[in-house]
């Protein structure tokens, strides 16, 4: 597996040679200080270039980086439907295991590039970027919630556990899944986020999805957090809804303590009572409440 002095120096080898090329910028992990270094990390370039059209038409450059094991281009497929861009991605991931990330983005649209504070530039020819500042997560960071977003959590956590509820019990386990992984995961992921932004004054990145979840969150709540994940049995699926239940509102309280925030006691109790209730409705019910 080439090492990544190795890859810097291919990719900016490569925008040397190319005169087409006349910047190359590095975002992601890899411009992140902060970020834990692994042999998974990819190499998220920019090439700012006089014609991405030729090198769309013409790809026989991308054998210069190796040989692929697969490619996307996700400009040019219909899933996710493609949107309008000036841009175009090639991600890439090689034989060796390295993985490239490559945007094309035009230099006469460089009036509408979104900075983004983890950016190191590794190449300019004409000084077209100007100096940037030290890269740093500092875009990353959790944002402190006003009371309508952590109100608005709240309730969508809520009313939404009500679907997963109805999946379970209907033994639909596709739809129950998705809309506990979904929405409602999704919920408590962001109060989570906050909680730990508040035990650290908003000075930190739990990373995307949570993925830095273990490293902040008190030992009590990382055990609870991972009783969360179930397997394809309907009676764990229910615990672990039922555990989402309580750490959400667990931390919740906190947070709306914190802000001053008001949490919606009555419309949690309510949703408990009727997410206990449908657990219990034996399958030929013939209606929720007799």
């Amino acid at each position: 597996m080439r090492n990544e002095k190795e890859m810097l120096d291919l990719i900016i080898g490569f925008a040397n040679d190319d005169a087409r090329i006349r910047a190359v910028m590095m975002n992601g992990s890899r411009a992140n200080p902060a970020a834990p270094k692994d042999i998974f990390q990819d190499y998220d370039i920019i090439y700012f270039v006089t014609s991405v059209d030729e090198f769309v038409r013409d790809r026989s450059w991308i054998q210069r980086f190796g040989e692929l094991i697969i490619m996307q281009t996700p400009d040019e497929m219909g899933i996710p439907s493609p949107t309008e861009s000036d841009s175009f991605a090639f991600l890439m991931l090689f034989q060796d295991g390295n993985r490239i990330d490559l945007t094309l983005y035009p230099v006469d649209k460089l009036d509408s590039l979104e900075r983004d504070s983890l950016s190191v530039l590794l190449l300019d020819k004409d000084h077209i970027l100007g100096p940037l500042p030290s890269s740093s997560n500092r875009d990353y960071l959790t944002v402190p919630p006003t009371a309508k977003q952590f109100a608005d959590c709240c309730n969508e956590f809520w009313w939404v556990s009500t679907y997963v509820a109805k999946g379970l019990w209907r033994r639909e386990l596709p739809y129950a899944k998705y809309t506990f992984e979904r929405p409602v995961r999704d919920m408590l992921t962001l109060m989570l986020q906050w909680d730990i932004g508040v035990q650290t004054d908003f000075a930190v990145d739990s990373g995307k999805c949570g993925k830095y979840f273990s490293k902040y969150l008190e030992a009590r709540q990382w055990d609870a957090y991972v009783k969360t994940f179930a397997n394809g049995e309907y009676e764990e699926a229910w615990n672990a809804l039922f555990v989402m239940c309580d750490l959400f509102r667990e931390t919740a309280v906190k947070v709306a303590q914190h802000f001053g925030y008001a949490y919606p006691d009555d419309d949690d109790k309510r949703v408990s009572g009727y997410l206990r209730h449908v657990k219990e409705l034996p399958p030929d019910a013939q209606g929720i409440y007799e």
